[in-house]
């Protein structure tokens, strides 16, 4: 691309690189860009050796590499033309192999993971480590040996680019499963990349709505076949090129998995609305649970000779679809791809079938069954954590609520019910069982990494939703469960065994690609034959020159090969906390009055005693405790402990859980702000069961001058350098609840009935815990979500507030 003294070239400096990179990423418009360098004094200034945007345009396209372009096709449907633009799909497959930044981490081979030695129990992460990688591998090995697989994921979803003119984009991603999923997961990494967009048009021409339907999917099969007509011949044939690896190899780029919301699940799959894309079930029959439904696809042979009648009996080609209850779909863009069975190939999809279909029902039944006014009074009563968004008006009037927001509301849902009676003295245990199972079924469906077992919970959670779901049929809440959405859950075992577990192939990720990939495009155009120029823009994109710089300017490192290792179920978190106090010389008085802290010198008496005197018994420290001098009349408190987490392979810090400890306050309008002191789980002993954690409430987290230490304890050990003081609970019971399997804890106090304190060390608060307080009936009026972990005596450990808490109790 450039030359050996000048990294930077075709621009003559970093200076130049820099604003150039400014102008192509950063967003400005061309108009915009050229007023600013066409201020008087600022090119020559800036050492500029282009004086507008079409000269810096001209120069990345005659210079330098970017994505490959775009291609225009025209499709003729009915008396209307539309165009489709798309990417060589070979092309953007070599373009992620050879990208530096995904080579170290490159699987090109099928493997089988085991839990231990014995190789009894299977695990299942990313689709390497599935069925369908090792079945194709098979089949490729009989023809061309030493094959290697590139298994392709398609996901396509149609979003909105503006607010008021109706415009849309039905943008078509693509990425590949030899990159690990947590990297495709990142849309910054930039692992999935847009392979085209199809149209949009509702031809509206066609005033007969079936034909109109029908024309349609014509029309985005058609377009689809376009897109993909390479891997109909490269699927078996292969073509080959070298990996960071140094080998050459033979690639075959196969469809693997297809991702989409259930719309465009039926328009690929050509099956009726409101029947199965992947088995054989129709609408009056997918509430009929069978646990072994997962294993039978609707016949692929079957109805591909339905869909080939089309050449042998044109005329009655509509009257056979219609028997068969297939769409009538002229040529299917997979019916020509080797080794695809479309049906296997549609994946489960957390977003749109969990999220925004099963916990959307859930709420919505839950409602009808409770009444809003109880669960919204419990809503803004809930405490508050760093993983619970606190919905102070409530759940009911939520209106467009996105897959996010109902991720938080399966968070507090369980919590919201369990007191509440149903009308006319109806026992909810069997409606607590089914939230509960659906919650454990959505939890444990995004488990990081699988194994047979935990295969069986998922599959057990689901059943016991089904032997309990009668009890909306009798409240007349509902009259059947003919929900494709719920039906669909029943195969993500059989799925995650296949393609490896749900973060593979999941729409959250290419939802977040809508804004750069398309919303951005098109707002960068003139809003006139956009697609044009919303493809150009994206050619300009100069990632590949950005990586080329770096590249040169850490010494040209030859790329490592890393070995894989699959992701583990647990976080590795760390303890953070800030290198100065968020308050300065705190006073004993105000750490006792304000903090709450009121057996803080007892507490702090005895934490001395006993690291000073590690045998001495409880007896002889209660008799010692006034002997004890306090080191300091004031204390620095922190105010906030965070967790951080380092990505596996971005290696960015991300803050996983925080705990809060901080009185009443004003921010800088003067405004209040309530104190707030978080639960937290705290080590007890070293392992990793329940009974290994005791619950407590932190209320300050404080630290002593290092020359105090050395006065104050005699042991001659490290010491840590923050400790905490801590309100508890008392200890986690053996066995949960019953039917909501949540854990019962209370405040212990002593005889006086105040609550009883201890200092402990920083470093064994584990986490953070949000618990449920009991409400009974009716929520108490004077309760509030800066009060209840005062005034509730009674509560339950919320084991959804984050996964990482899932796989702690469950």
């Amino acid at each position: 691309v450039g030359d050996e003294k000048n990294y930077y070239h075709p621009f003559k400096s970093n200076l130049e690189w820099e604003i150039a990179k400014w102008a192509k990423l950063q967003g400005p418009s061309s108009n915009a860009f050229d007023q600013l360098i066409q201020i008087d004094g600022v090119i020559d200034k800036l050492g500029l050796s282009f004086k507008s945007s079409s000269e810096l345009n001209q120069r990345i396209d005659e210079n330098l590499p970017g994505c490959p372009h775009f291609a225009r096709k025209e499709i003729c449907i009915g008396n209307e033309t539309c165009d489709v633009y798309f990417q060589d799909i070979i092309d953007c497959v070599k373009a992620l192999l050879e990208d530096p930044n995904f080579a170290p981490y490159l699987v090109f081979e099928p493997e089988k993971h085991y839990t231990d030695d014995t190789e009894t129990t299977r695990m299942y992460h990313d689709m390497h480590t599935g069925r369908w990688w090792w079945e194709k591998q098979k089949e490729l090995e009989t023809k061309t040996p030493g094959s290697t697989i590139v298994p392709i994921i398609i996901s396509t979803d149609k979003t909105q680019l503006t607010l008021f003119q109706n415009k849309t984009a039905y943008p078509v991603y693509l990425t590949i499963s030899n990159i690990p999923k947590e990297i495709r997961q990142k849309p910054s990494a930039r692992a999935y990349v847009l392979l085209g967009y199809s149209p949009t048009t509702c031809l509206e021409g066609v005033t007969n709505k079936s034909s109109q339907w029908h024309m349609l999917a014509n029309l985005y099969h058609a377009c689809m076949s376009t897109i993909l007509k390479p891997l109909e011949t490269l699927g078996d044939k292969g073509f080959h090129m070298t990996t960071a690896d140094g080998c050459l190899r033979c690639m075959h780029p196969l469809f693997a998995v297809f991702i989409g919301d259930y719309p465009e699940q039926i328009l690929t799959t050509c099956v009726c609305y409101g029947d199965c894309p992947t088995c054989s079930a129709v609408k009056p029959e997918l509430e009929d649970f069978d646990s072994d439904v997962s294993s039978s696809y609707h016949d692929l042979d079957a109805i591909l000779d339905v869909l080939d009648s089309f050449d042998v009996n044109t005329a009655a080609f509509l009257q056979t679809c219609q028997e068969s209850q297939v769409k009538p779909v002229i040529d299917s863009f997979w019916k020509n791809l080797p080794h695809v069975n479309i049906y296997e190939s549609i994946s489960p999809d957390v977003l749109h079938q969990l999220h925004q279909g099963i916990i959307k029902h859930l709420v919505a039944w839950v409602v009808k069954a409770f009444g809003e006014t109880e669960i919204n009074a419990h809503c803004h009563r809930l405490p508050p954590n760093h993983n619970i968004r606190l919905f102070t008006k409530g759940i009911t009037s939520l209106s467009r609520v996105t897959g996010q927001e109902h991720d938080q509301i399966a968070r507090i849902l369980l919590g919201l019910i369990i007191d509440i009676p149903l009308p006319h003295g109806i026992s909810s245990a069997r409606l607590v069982c089914c939230v509960r199972a659906l919650l454990d079924f959505l939890y444990l469906a995004q488990y990081p990494i699988h194994t047979d077992k935990t295969l069986i919970l998922l599959e057990q959670s689901l059943q016991s939703f089904h032997e309990n779901r009668d009890i909306f049929i009798e409240l007349k809440i509902r009259q059947d469960y003919n929900l494709p959405k719920l039906h669909f859950a029943e195969h993500y075992v059989k799925k995650i065994k296949l393609f490896g577990t749900t973060y593979n192939y999941n729409t959250k990720f290419t939802e977040q690609l809508h804004i750069d990939l398309a919303k951005e495009a098109y707002r960068a155009s003139n809003h006139k034959d956009e697609f044009k120029q919303m493809t150009r823009w994206l050619e300009r994109k100069i990632y590949r020159h950005e990586q080329y710089i770096a590249w040169c300017i850490s010494g040209k490192p030859v790329p490592k090969v890393y070995e894989w290792q699959p992701p583990g179920l647990e976080l590795n978190r760390t303890i953070h906390l800030s290198k100065f106090p968020s308050a300065r010389k705190v006073s004993l008085n105000a750490l006792e009055i304000e903090y709450g802290a009121i057996d803080f010198r007892n507490a702090f008496a005895k934490y001395v005693l006993k690291c000073n005197h590690p045998d001495m018994l409880p007896s002889m420290i209660k008799k010692e405790l006034w002997g004890v001098h306090m080191p300091l009349k004031n204390y620095w408190v922190w105010h906030h402990i965070k967790y951080q987490q380092i990505g596996q392979y971005t290696s960015n810090t991300l803050v996983s859980d925080s705990i809060h400890a901080h009185s009443i306050s004003h921010n800088k309008t003067m405004s209040y702000i309530p104190g707030q002191f978080d639960t937290a789980l705290i080590l007890k002993e070293s392992i990793s069961n329940t009974e290994g954690f005791k619950v407590g409430c932190v209320c300050i987290i404080f630290s002593l001058p290092p020359k105090l230490w050395s006065q104050t304890f005699h042991n001659g050990s490290d010491n840590p350098e923050h400790l905490a003081y801590v309100e508890w609970f008392s200890d986690i019971p053996d066995e949960p609840h019953p039917s909501h399997l949540m854990y019962k804890i209370s405040p212990k106090k002593d005889k006086d009935g105040d609550r009883l304190g201890e200092i402990i060390p920083v470093e064994r608060i584990q986490r953070s815990v949000h618990l449920f307080p009991k409400f009974g009936a009716f929520a108490p009026v004077q309760w509030t979500s800066s009060t209840v972990l005062d005034l509730c005596d009674t509560f339950f450990i919320n084991s959804f507030t984050d996964k990482h808490m899932y796989r702690i109790f469950v």
